[in-house]
C-alpha cells in the first residue's frame, strides 16, 4: 500500500495540474457562453465607460433604475480595462485592445481570484474534520471551479466573499479548541461589500454571523467584551456602506450630467450639488425590483423547488445528493431528540457550536438554499457560493470517496458541457466578426455593416472593438423571434436603398437555420462556427447521428447578397 507521504505528494500534484488547468482554460479561451450577466453586469459597462467602446448598457447600471453597484465592477473589469489603455497611451502595446483581451482580461482577474477559494478549502478543512487535500482536489476538480469562477459573475465575487467570512468566523486554536475571533471589523467590511454586490449575499452570511456571534457569546467572560465585538462590527459595516453608496451615487448621478470621464474643470460642484439631492443606495432598489412578483415574471418563473431538486444536482451531481440524504438523517435525530427532551448540547449555543462540525456545515449549506428558494427565479448560479461548505463536508468522513468515478465524470460532461458546448458559437463569431469590421479592406473603405443575431444569447457589443464615434455598425438582437419578425427585418435590410456600399451578416444557429429559407433573400457565402449548443433550440437527436450533425451543432455567419 502507498505511504501517507506519497499520497500526499500525487495529491499535491494533481491540484497543481488542476490549478494550470483553471488558468490555462481561461487564456485558451473557455467559449461556454454561461449566461448574459457574464458581461453585461461588469466587462460590457466598463468597456462603454473606460475605453469609449460601443455597447449595450443594462438597464441596471441606467440612471433612471440604478440597481447594480459599480464598485466592484469598477474593481475587477474597469481596472483590468483600465491597465490596458494606460499601456496603449504609453506606447507599450500598440495594439492591445482586440476582442481577445477585451473577452480574457478580466476573466483572468477572476481565475486568479478564485483560488481564494482554495486557499479558504485549505484553511477551513482541520476545523472542521476534512482532510486539506482532498478537499482542495474535489474543489479544483469540480467544473463550478472550472467554468463558474473564472467568468465575471457578481455570483463568482459573492462565492468568494462567503469563502473568506467563513474563515474569519472559523478561527480555532492548535488544540482544536474554538479561538475567540478577532476580526470583527474585517467581518463588517465583508459582510456590506457582499451585501451591496448583491443583497441575496445576507443568505450565505446569516449562518457564519450567527456562528460568530455564538462564540463571541460563550467565550466573553463580561458584556462590555461582547458589546465592544458587536460594535467594532457594526461602525465598519455602517463605514463601508458609506463609501458604496458615495460611489453609486457620484458614478450615476454623473451619467446624468454627460459622462462620467469628461467633467470640466469647475463643474465639480454641479456634480457634488447633485449628490446632496440625490443619495442612491443600489442594493434597496435592487430588492425594491425583485420582491415585486411581477418583475420576477419578466424574467423567469420557477417552481420553489428548483433549486433543491434540479440546480443543486446540476451544479454538484452526487455531492448534493449526499448532502440532501445527510440532512435528512440530521434532521431525524434532532426531531427525535427534541420529542424524548434530550439534546446534545447544553446551553445556548443550539446547534451552532457543536463539537462535530458536519451538523452546523449542513446548515451553511442548506440555510442559504433555503432562503434563495423563496424567490420564483431560481438559476443554477445563484448557488455557486455553496461549493465550499459542501466540499468541506463531502470529504470530512471520506463522504465523496466511494463515489470518486462518478464525480470525475460528472465534472468533465459539465465541464465540456458548460464550458465548450452552452451557446459556444457566440464568442468565436465575435471574434471572427472583429477580425472582418477591423481588416485592412474594411478600414481602408468606409462600408456600413449590420450584424443580425438571432435565437442566441444576447451579443456582448463590447467583443467587436468599435468605438462609440464609429457609426457604421449596427447591431439588430432579434433574441428568440418568431419566423415572420425575423424574415421581416431580414428582408428589410437586404432591400434597404438608402445604403451604397452596406453589407449585412444574419447569426443564426444551424437548428433553426431552415426558418431563414422562408424568407425573400439569398446569400453570398456562410461561416459555420462548431460547436454551439442551443437549449432554447436545442439539435434533433435523429440529425445528430446523420450527416447534418455539424450544422445541429454549428452557429452561421450568413453574409447577404443584396445585390439581387
Amino acid at each position: 500500500a502507498p505511504s501517507g507521504a506519497s499520497i500526499g505528494m500525487w495529491a499535491k500534484g494533481l491540484w497543481a495540474l488542476l490549478a494550470a488547468l483553471r488558468a490555462g482554460w481561461c487564456l485558451l479561451p473557455q467559449a461556454g457562453y454561461l449566461h448574459p450577466d457574464e458581461f453585461f453586469q461588469s466587462p460590457e459597462v466598463m468597456a462603454g465607460d473606460i475605453l469609449n467602446l460601443q455597447v449595450y448598457y443594462p438597464w441596471e447600471f441606467l440612471s433612471t433604475s440604478p440597481c447594480r453597484t459599480v464598485v466592484f465592477p469598477l474593481m475587477t473589469s474597469g481596472v483590468t480595462y483600465w491597465v490596458i489603455k494606460s499601456l496603449q497611451q504609453l506606447d507599450l502595446c500598440s495594439s492591445c485592445i482586440n476582442s481577445y483581451i477585451l473577452l480574457v482580461s478580466p476573466r483572468l482577474l477572476f481565475t486568479v481570484s478564485s483560488f481564494i477559494l482554495d486557499y479558504s478549502a485549505y484553511r477551513l478543512a482541520p476545523s472542521w474534520e476534512a482532510d486539506p487535500w482532498k478537499a482542495l482536489l474535489l474543489l479544483a476538480g469540480s467544473y463550478v471551479t472550472l467554468v463558474f469562477y473564472t467568468r465575471t459573475f457578481t455570483n463568482t465575487l459573492e462565492g468568494l466573499l462567503f469563502a473568506l467570512l467563513m474563515v474569519l468566523v472559523s478561527s480555532r486554536k492548535s488544540d482544536g479548541n474554538l479561538a475567540v475571533p478577532t476580526s470583527s471589523p474585517l467581518i463588517g467590511i465583508i459582510t456590506t461589500a457582499g451585501f451591496f454586490n448583491r443583497p441575496t449575499f445576507l443568505a450565505f452570511a446569516l449562518m457564519p454571523l450567527l456562528y460568530w456571534a455564538g462564540i463571541i457569546a460563550n467565550s466573553q467572560k463580561s458584556i462590555t467584551s461582547v458589546i465592544n465585538h458587536f460594535l467594532k462590527l457594526i461602525l465598519c459595516a455602517c463605514f463601508t456602506a458609506i463609501v458604496f453608496i458615495m460611489a453609486d451615487t457620484f458614478y450615476f448621478t454623473s451619467m446624468d450630467l454627460d459622462n462620467l470621464y469628461s467633467i470640466k474643470k469647475g463643474s465639480l460642484f454641479n456634480v457634488l450639488g447633485q449628490l446632496n439631492e440625490k443619495v442612491i443606495v443600489t442594493p434597496f432598489n435592487f430588492l425594491r425590483y425583485n420582491l415585486n412578483p411581477h418583475n420576477l415574471a419578466l424574467h423567469g418563473c420557477h417552481p420553489r423547488v428548483t433549486h433543491f431538486v434540479v440546480n443543486g444536482v446540476m451544479l454538484f451531481g452526487i455531492l448534493h445528493i449526499l448532502a440532501v440524504g445527510a440532512g435528512f438523517k440530521m434532521l431525524k435525530k434532532y426531531i427525535h431528540h427534541v420529542i424524548r427532551a434530550r439534546s446534545h448540547c447544553q446551553g445556548s449555543c443550539g446547534l451552532l457550536v457543536l463539537s462535530e462540525g458536519n451538523p452546523t456545515l449542513l446548515l451553511f449549506y442548506f440555510v442559504p438554499l433555503a432562503f434563495l428558494s423563496l424567490f420564483s427565479h431560481q438559476e443554477p448560479r445563484f448557488l455557486i457560493p455553496l461549493i465550499l461548505p459542501l466540499v468541506l463536508f463531502s470529504t470530512s468522513q471520506h463522504r465523496a470517496v466511494k463515489w470518486k468515478h462518478v464525480i470525475v465524470i460528472f465534472n468533465v460532461l459539465g465541464a465540456l458541457l458548460f464550458g465548450c458546448l452552452h451557446q459556444g458559437g457566440v464568442i468565436p463569431c465575435l471574434f471572427h466578426l472583429e477580425q472582418l469590421l477591423h481588416s485592412p479592406e474594411s478600414l481602408n473603405h468606409t462600408r456600413h455593416y449590420t450584424l443580425v443575431f438571432a435565437h442566441t444569447y444576447m451579443p456582448p457589443r463590447s467583443l467587436l472593438n468599435i468605438k462609440k464615434r464609429d457609426t457604421y455598425i449596427e447591431v439588430i438582437d432579434m433574441a428568440g423571434s418568431e419566423e415572420e419578425t425575423f424574415c421581416q427585418t431580414v428582408e428589410h435590410q437586404a432591400s434597404n436603398s438608402t445604403c451604397n456600399d452596406c453589407h449585412v451578416f444574419v447569426i443564426i444557429p444551424g437548428t433553426v437555420r431552415a426558418m431563414i429559407r422562408n424568407c425573400d433573400v439569398s446569400f453570398k457565402n456562410e461561416t459555420l462556427i462548431f460547436p454551439h449548443l442551443s437549449m432554447e433550440d436545442p439539435p434533433q437527436i435523429p440529425l445528430l447521428f446523420s450527416g447534418k450533425w455539424r450544422s445541429q451543432l454549428g452557429l452561421y455567419i450568413l453574409h447577404l447578397d443584396r445585390d439581387q
